[in-house]
């Protein structure tokens, strides 16, 4: 097995954020009496859009909220998680180590459901940006995950025709297969770079 691109997700696998993002929207919510904590957050939100996960919380109310109420905390949570993330740096030294190791080897993808300017800036800090040859993210896709169009979008502006995809949500796993392509799924973020390697060796291909 050869592949001719590494497409990563972006929350939860090259950044540990989904714990900045979870704080974020319960903060937001909880003026408006939803009520959700970390274990929920994990089962239920990881890998969805944002937009369609404020709505199904606001659908699930007693009586529903009106999304009209709950639209402009959409911009107000991108502030408040870009002013986070700027305090808190998300990347570990061994994911950052992985990244410019493969970057010789692989053409690499960001394919993320969050928006262009939560993961460009971030990766630009954080010295690495260059390595990824092309970014996929938030609606610049008609559908976003757990439909193929992400990852379909991200291989076909790489040229890539046998890409392995590296997710850690149900939605991300889902979106890789459908667009035909094989699926690493990580289990925490701390534990990719290991995970990453382990993947490659076992298939007979270099890392370093």
């Amino acid at each position: 097995m050869t592949w001719d691109a590494i497409l990563f997700d972006f929350d939860g696998v090259l950044a540990d954020t989904e714990p900045i993002h979870y704080e974020c929207w319960r903060d937001l919510l909880q003026p408006f009496g939803i009520e959700m904590d970390w274990d929920y957050y994990q089962k239920q939100c990881i890998g969805v859009a944002d937009a369609l996960m404020v709505e199904r919380l606001a659908a699930a109310r007693t009586p529903p909220i009106p999304l009209d109420a709950i639209r402009p905390l959409y911009s107000r949570k991108k502030e408040i998680f870009r002013a986070r993330l700027e305090a808190t740096p998300p990347f570990l030294p061994e994911t950052i180590e992985l990244i410019q190791q493969l970057s010789k080897l692989y053409v690499l993808a960001v394919v993320s459901s969050s928006g262009r300017s939560e993961i460009e800036p971030p990766l630009e800090r954080a010295g690495i940006r260059h390595h990824f040859q092309t970014l996929v993210c938030g609606k610049e896709v008609l559908n976003l995950k757990p439909a193929p169009d992400p990852y379909l979008r991200a291989a076909a502006l790489l040229g890539a025709r046998n890409p392995l995809v590296v997710e850690d949500s149900d939605s991300g796993v889902a979106s890789g297969l459908a667009a035909g392509f094989e699926v690493l799924r990580v289990s925490l973020p701390e534990r990719v770079a290991d995970e990453v390697r382990a993947h490659l060796l076992a298939a007979g291909q270099d890392s370093r």
